[in-house]
């Protein structure tokens, strides 16, 4: 399966991927989703949103047991960020099939659509439209780069955008959903274990900063005479850093547009994105206001105007504690040879919070949720570079058919 996947995305140049929502990349994950699935003899469907569901038994029993993840990447970015959770809830239930086990709730796979909003720059969108935390509206509102609107996109891509919204009714036959991630960070690998469970989701949001000054000519205009928005920016992006660092958070500037983007012509808007996340809400806080007031210093000094507009966010998230304990001891145990347990009662599995958002995070308002995470040996993610050693993946793999034999397993 992983190498079947492997090339459908994939940039020649940077070795990344560009799985964007509803592309020709896109379309092709999402036909190697169903031919898994119906390869399997399970029942394939589409919900109003897009998100691919593939069944055993029936999905109208409830109580069902959820696993799976998101196919799609950010811009040229890793193979596992996504797919590992995928590939992985296909390989678990093989191996369930395997050991002869005999279920006695409902199984669903699932293809989240649209988790890392790389194409419309908004993140979770097939999880945020089932749970209801974005509308119709607000969703056919949301474009691409190119100006092509969602709307259009799921259109051209054979999907009905008007039937896009909250799905309570699939939700409601939902009884638990256990998502497996890549680790986006070195907590395992510094522990020296394999794979972990999840704690929460660190609070994090998305700030716009438009930096509005005078275009004009680079080589005639005297620098005593200028509104450059680029020094208010750049001096922002410094702060941002030194913030993070005092309240000991995360903090990054990582996209930028400017206007008139020339190499000899001063800008007149430079647009910068704030990606922002701590432990806790005070401490996002804390970053967020100190770099807004950094910025309007920086702006007032130059004489330049701002606007800080909040794009999305995300409070903490707490997995559910009940069925976060219930999967510990199930792990601890290591029925199945996972190799996370050893077979050894009361061994501690390790729990550890994360800076990432998940569609997980966004469904554990409505159902219960948990995540499991897989060592990433050097913590890159989002880059080619991302990686997990395939002895650690299959332990992944044995830890999740675990998890899924005690939760939907006679």
């Amino acid at each position: 399966m992983w190498r079947e996947l492997a090339p459908v995305g994939r940039h020649r140049d940077s070795g990344g991927y560009r799985r964007y929502a509803w592309t020709a990349a896109d379309a092709d994950c999402r036909a190697w989703f169903r031919q898994q699935a119906e390869g399997r003899g399970l029942t394939y469907e589409v919900d109003r949103n897009g998100n691919q569901w593939a069944w055993l038994g029936d999905p109208a029993a409830g109580d069902a047991v959820v696993t799976g993840s998101h196919l799609d990447s950010v811009p040229d970015g890793g193979a596992f960020d996504g797919p590992l959770g995928v590939v992985s809830s296909f390989a678990a239930l093989d191996e369930l099939r395997a050991r002869g086990a005999e279920f006695a709730r409902p199984l669903a796979l699932v293809n989240f659509g649209d988790e890392e909003g790389a194409r419309f720059g908004l993140a979770c969108v097939g999880s945020r439209l089932t749970a209801g935390q974005l509308t119709l509206e607000q969703a056919h509102r949301l474009t691409d780069g190119d100006g092509i609107t969602l709307p259009q996109a799921m259109e051209a891509a054979g999907h009905d955008p008007d039937a896009l919204g909250a799905d309570p009714e699939r939700l409601g036959r939902i009884g638990a959903f256990v998502e497996l991630h890549v680790e986006q960070g070195r907590a395992l690998d510094l522990s020296g274990d394999r794979v972990g469970l999840a704690s929460a989701i660190w609070p994090h949001g998305r700030w716009r900063f438009d930096f509005r000054g005078e275009a004009n000519h680079a080589g005639t205009t005297r620098l005593v005479d200028r509104r450059d928005p680029m020094l208010s920016y750049a001096e922002t992006v410094l702060a941002a850093r030194r913030e993070a660092e005092l309240a000991g958070a995360v903090a990054t500037f990582g996209k930028i547009s400017v206007e008139p983007n020339g190499v000899n012509a001063i800008p007149s808007l430079v647009r910068g994105w704030l990606d922002s996340r701590a432990a806790d809400q005070a401490g996002l806080d804390q970053v967020v206001g100190g770099v807004k007031k950094a910025a309007r210093e920086y702006a007032e000094a130059h004489g330049v105007d701002l606007d800080v507009v909040r794009e999305s966010f995300t409070p903490v998230v707490e997995f559910d504690h009940a069925l976060r304990d219930e999967l510990a001891r199930i792990l601890s145990c290591g029925s199945g040879g996972s190799g996370v347990g050893g077979g050894e009662a009361g061994l501690r599995v390790p729990v550890l919070g994360t800076g990432a958002g998940h569609d997980a995070g966004i469904l554990s308002g409505s159902i219960p949720t948990a995540m499991l995470f897989v060592r990433n040996p050097t913590g890159v993610s989002h880059s080619p570079a991302e990686f997990a050693a395939e002895d650690d993946c299959v332990a992944g793999v044995l830890a999740l058919a675990d998890a899924l034999e005690g939760l939907a397993c006679k």
